[in-house]
């Protein structure tokens, strides 16, 4: 960020560190207040600008930003941030908060008003904070003995015990308390509290304690109290079937709501069975639905940040999330959701999970296993592949028969085992479970981009795609390379998968990258592949012109003296077009190209009479321009073979069979030149040169014929 986007001239102020502040060198802003509250430190939020008091809008608060807002104010820690509504159409100042979290005041970060019907109703702790910790729950204790006093004292760990600690986690809002140590986030700190504290531990406030009346003199730097306390917000997974499966909701502030999960994917989803002690995450559904309440919006699932930090209330109350966890199997270490050392679980009342030995598990038991968490076939079953064993180990053997839905319900042997060499700890690979598509654009190459995830087929879409993420896809379809993606606007009745172009380059469409979202927008991907591949194929007047296969090359035989026809046809994809065919000539080594219109998806080429010289490959080239750009499409190559025909008597039968044939041909041909035919007649290959001095012609021929030049004889 640059600093000058923060700021509206060079001068500006930056909020003076932790240290600084414990030295009570820093001052309360004279531009920045809390009224309405019951305290210096509780209120609306007010912001000075241009001689006006004026509210700050109340939308994307968290208590991580707020702090910076508590600091500058010479409060304590961040304890709750609401919306207070306001009467619609009054201004309010908006913050940007990468500026704030730089470091400057409030005042030099104003992105300018917003007229918006809600404002910003802080809360602050009055008399206790915690300094240079991991987050709002942790840090160096610092205490004020009342609001008037501008002095925060360090606290020396000799004053200080676990029922005084149990205070302040509950007063900054935090879980119970998890760590007390000297020096932990610091050394004391002038000036130093004097008193001892004698909390009974159920007090709601460090002040409301008992004090001792004798003062401590001395305190060594390395004794200052380092605090840690837990997270307190909880999860919960309710309306469901089973205890890892329903609607979640989250307790933050004391406030049970639903979670927004607009923007989670599966990865945020495991996060949080992971908390509820249940497996994988398999399956997470977003729903619009009026809940009737305000809703939780948390940015920072995956950061490892405690939720405390990043919730914030949200009024986008329709959309709701329906997430299914795992019961009793989870993948540990793995690179993505689908990979990891195999853990199990009993049953969910039991809070250990089982580590499983490489000799009780076999492909059978993976694909179980893989279908359960909701991924592709199993693609690597190896030892230690993604750690060695851990207590406690699994002691019975899975025989699963392949198709269970879970792996419990598999048989399990009676025998018990008693050991398993570290190196044994099943690791397992499953692949990814998506299939892609391409719909509504008239090949499989081209269209609107579908993906099936869970399921369920459903328009993807990323925002930041390019022709890079475009050419994965088209790879992956086995469609060549990438030629244009164009962003769609269309309603759709149900929410569309999403995902990111960094998910995309690192390994397609990756399991844990894929987010269910409501959008008007999707991908109309072509790629170069467009067309099928069109089919050549030879026919002779004789009758006995044959073809076969082998291999990926075509073979057919006709006749020496006889006519056949080289036909290219293609299904039906795209209107118009034409067909090249292609060969060489075997004499002058030379590549000649005859081009018909398409009609009816087909061309025919006639060649009148059958010579050695015949005897080459043959391939035809559709071409098309649709999408703004000409695509094209090689039929596998047909090679011809030229056999001498029968001996008499057979050759005297044939021969006038064939010549009356031929003079029919030409009598239509004639008939037909002076008339508007819908039938496309075929391209007739005259004179092809045999060596006798004619001069060979090259290039594309359009027309009802190619005369007599030298072609063939």
């Amino acid at each position: 960020m640059v600093l000058s986007d923060c700021c509206s001239t060079l001068t500006f102020s930056v909020i003076p560190s932790s240290g600084a502040q414990a030295e009570g060198k820093h001052m309360p802003t004279e531009s920045v207040r809390l009224v309405g509250g019951d305290s210096r430190c509780a209120g609306i939020l007010e912001l000075k600008h241009k001689g006006d008091w004026k509210h700050v809008l109340g939308f994307e608060w968290t208590l991580k930003k707020a702090a910076f807002v508590c600091r500058e104010l010479d409060c304590g820690s961040a304890l709750s941030t609401r919306q207070i509504h306001e009467s619609p159409g009054i201004p309010v100042l908006r913050i940007k908060f990468d500026c704030l979290q730089s470091g400057f005041t409030l005042e030099k970060c104003i992105r300018g008003f917003y007229s918006a019907s809600s404002s910003l109703y802080l809360t602050c702790s009055d008399s206790v904070r915690l300094l240079n910790g991991t987050g709002l729950c942790s840090g160096r204790l610092e205490v004020r003995s009342n609001q008037s006093s501008q002095w925060w004292s360090s606290v020396c760990k000799a004053d200080f015990d676990l029922q005084d600690a149990e205070v302040v986690c509950r007063e900054l809002g935090c879980g119970a308390r998890s760590a007390l140590q000297g020096a932990l986030y610091g050394e004391v700190e002038d000036p130093v509290w004097s008193k001892e504290f004698q909390c009974g531990g159920n007090e709601s406030a460090l002040l409301d304690c008992r004090i001792s009346d004798s003062a401590r003199t001395t305190c060594s730097p390395d004794k200052a109290v380092g605090l840690t306390c837990s997270e307190p917000d909880e999860f919960r997974l309710v309306g469901g079937d089973r205890r890892c499966a329903g609607r979640l909701e989250l307790k933050h502030e004391e406030d049970w709501r639903p979670v927004d999960p607009s923007d989670w994917t599966l990865k945020e989803a495991a996060v949080v069975c992971r908390k509820l002690g249940c497996g994988a995450a398999v399956y997470l559904e977003l729903k619009r639905e009026y809940l009737g309440r305000l809703a939780w919006l948390i940015e920072c699932v995956q950061s490892g940040s405690a939720l405390k930090e990043c919730a914030e209330s949200s009024y986008t109350s329709l959309p709701s999330s329906k997430l299914t966890c795992s019961d009793s199997v989870r993948l540990l270490n793995g690179t993505g959701l689908c990979s990891g050392r195999l853990e199990v679980r009993s049953n969910q009342s039991n809070q250990w999970w089982s580590s499983v030995c490489e000799a009780d598990f076999d492909l059978q038991d993976a694909e179980v296993v893989c279908r359960e968490l909701g991924c592709g076939a199993p693609s690597a079953l190896q030892g230690a592949l993604y750690g060695e064993v851990e207590d406690p180990v699994w002691s019975k053997e899975f025989q699963c028969g392949g198709n269970e839905s879970a792996l419990l319900d598999c048989r399990i042997s009676d025998s018990a085992r008693t050991t398993c060499s570290p190196d044994k700890a099943v690791g397992l690979t499953c692949s990814e479970p998506h299939e892609i598509k391409l719909v509504e654009g008239g090949s499989r190459c081209a269209g609107r981009l579908e993906l099936k995830h869970e399921e369920d087929w459903r328009p993807l879409f990323g925002s930041d795609w390019t022709l890079k993420e475009a050419a994965l896809v088209c790879k992956e379809l086995d469609c060549g390379s990438a030629v244009s993606i164009k962003k769609e606007r269309k309603q759709f009745s149900k929410p569309v998968w999403k995902i990111s172009s960094d998910c995309v380059q690192s390994g397609l469409l990756l399991k844990g990258c894929i987010q269910s979202t409501y959008s008007t927008s999707t991908w109309n991907l072509i790629c170069s592949d467009l067309l099928l591949q069109p089919i050549i194929a030879v026919s002779s007047v004789d009758g006995v012109s044959k073809a076969y296969e082998q291999g990926l090359l075509l073979m057919g035989r006709v006749l020496r003296g006889f006519s056949f026809t080289i036909s290219c046809s293609i299904q039906p994809q795209y209107p118009g077009g034409s067909f090249q065919l292609n060969f060489i000539s075997s004499f002058f080594n030379a590549e000649h190209n005859y081009t018909q219109p398409a009609v009816n998806h087909s061309a025919y080429f006639l060649f009148p009479v059958a010579e050695p010289a015949h005897q080459i490959n043959y391939t035809c080239v559709y071409q098309v321009y649709v999408f703004s750009h000409t695509f094209s499409s090689e039929s596998h190559p047909l090679s011809v073979s030229v056999s001498d025909p029968p001996v008499f008597p057979l050759r005297v039968v044939f021969q006038p069979v064939t010549l009356l044939l031929l003079s029919a041909a030409l009598y239509f041909c004639c008939k037909a030149r002076g008339q508007t035919s819908n039938r496309q007649e075929d391209t007739e290959l005259v004179n092809y040169p045999l060596g006798v001095g004619a001069v060979e012609r090259e290039g594309d021929v359009q027309g009802d014929h190619l005369l007599s030049s030298g072609i063939i004889s």
